[in-house]
Order: structure tokens, then C-alpha cells, then sequence
């Protein structure tokens, strides 16, 4: 009885896959996949001054799209010298906007912050970063 009782279990465990060697041998395998996805995931991670850079990317984008007259994008990249420049334009414009000269130059300035900002959203992370961080490219 326990001979058939053995080779009953030894069939069931062929048809099943399950004996205590071969769940070990799962595991280890699971363990394995898991660990080698974990350090994929480690070295896919990008470096903390290509974060910042994305970070610093899609707040001076927005800011350049929506208060680009204002040129408050470039206050953001720490571009303070063109950050004033636009400022003062759009201050001029809003100024002397019940002349004609005023609205030029809020459409002016307006382009120019819809230019950059569309600009500084398309550019991937690493060339934001060499454009905008690193070699300080002010304009466009």
C-alpha cells in the first residue's frame, strides 16, 4: 500500500511540477529575475543634476508659455540680467498699451516667452541640462 501510495505521489508531483527541489529551484529563480530587474532599475535611474534639470525644464516651460511677457521663466533658470530685460519690456507695454507701440511689444515679448517655453519642453533632460545649465545659453 505505501509503494502504491509512493509512486502515486511521484506521478502526481511529475504532472504537477511540484517537489521540494524543484519549488527551491523556483524560488532561486524568482529571487534571481527579481534582484536583476532591481539593479536595472538602479542604473536606468538618471543622475540628481538631470532631475533637477527636468524639474527646472517643466517649471520654466510652463512659467514661459503662460507669464512669458513677463519673462519670469528666466528668473527661474537664473538668467537675471534677461529676466529684468523682459520684465521691464512687459511692464513698458502694459504701460503704453493704449498706444499702438504697447501692444508690439507685448506681442513681442509674448512670442518670445511661447518660443522658449515650447523650446525648453521639447529639449530631453541631458540637453536642457548642456544648453541651458551647464554652457548658460540665454536666448532660445
Amino acid at each position: 500500500m505505501e509503494n502504491q501510495n509512493s509512486e502515486e505521489r511521484k506521478e502526481e508531483q511529475w504532472h504537477t511540477g511540484r517537489t521540494q527541489s524543484n519549488f527551491n529551484q523556483q524560488q532561486n529563480q524568482y529571487n534571481d529575475q527579481q534582484n536583476y530587474y532591481q539593479q536595472q532599475n538602479q542604473y536606468q535611474q538618471s543622475p540628481p543634476y538631470l532631475q533637477e534639470a527636468n524639474s527646472k525644464k517643466i517649471l520654466a516651460g510652463i512659467l514661459a508659455i503662460i507669464l512669458g511677457h513677463l519673462g519670469i521663466h528666466k528668473f527661474v533658470l537664473g538668467y537675471n540680467t534677461e529676466g529684468i530685460i523682459l520684465l521691464v519690456l512687459g511692464l513698458v507695454g502694459y504701460v503704453t498699451a493704449c498706444f499702438l507701440i504697447g501692444y508690439f511689444i507685448l506681442a513681442a515679448t509674448t512670442i518670445i516667452g511661447l518660443v522658449e517655453g515650447i523650446i525648453y519642453l521639447t529639449k530631453s533632460d541631458i540637453d536642457f541640462y548642456n544648453t541651458y545649465i551647464r554652457n548658460r545659453k540665454p536666448w532660445f
